[in-house]
């Protein structure tokens, strides 16, 4: 007797766990424990690991929950999307080719991959959002802007 493997329903893919990674990187950004976002959707904090380790599939009607939770749109958790491999689909809405955006031509430098999802980026980025005098903030990109320019 052939033995297949079956899928499991409901078993989670690459792009469970890509919006799995994105509900992470924005409940990080935002400060919020997995405790209190857990509280504030209503299941308990195992669910939210299991939600951000992409081993459970997010329900639409939780992702929607999710999104006005965290202040961002439905899509935020699928931008990304179409570099997680060889399972990509096409979410572009477009009539025309948009082309792909390569964030290695920037300046030549190769980024690190996820690099939104690292621990110094969101820092990073938490710091620069705690300056609340928004010229102060632009004064601060344009320092770091410069220096970047400068050492490369």
């Amino acid at each position: 007797m052939i033995q297949t493997k079956k899928k499991t329903k409901g078993s989670a893919d690459n792009i469970d766990k890509h919006v799995g990674q994105q509900l992470r990187s924005r409940r990080t950004l935002m400060g919020l424990s997995q405790e209190r976002l857990a509280d504030a959707i209503g299941v308990t904090f195992q669910q939210v690991q299991k939600y951000e380790r992409g081993t459970n599939r997010v329900s639409a009607s939780r992702l929607y929950s999710f999104s006005k939770i965290l202040d961002v749109s439905i899509d935020y958790f699928y931008a990304g999307i179409e570099n997680i491999g060889s399972e990509n689909i096409n979410i572009g809405m477009s009539d025309n080719d948009q082309g792909d955006f390569d964030v290695s031509a920037i300046k030549g430098n190769k980024l690190p991959e996820n690099i939104l999802n690292r621990k110094e980026t969101i820092d990073l980025a938490k710091a620069y959002y705690s300056i609340n005098n928004e010229q102060k903030r632009k004064e601060v990109l344009k320092l770091v802007k410069s220096m970047a320019k400068n050492l490369a």
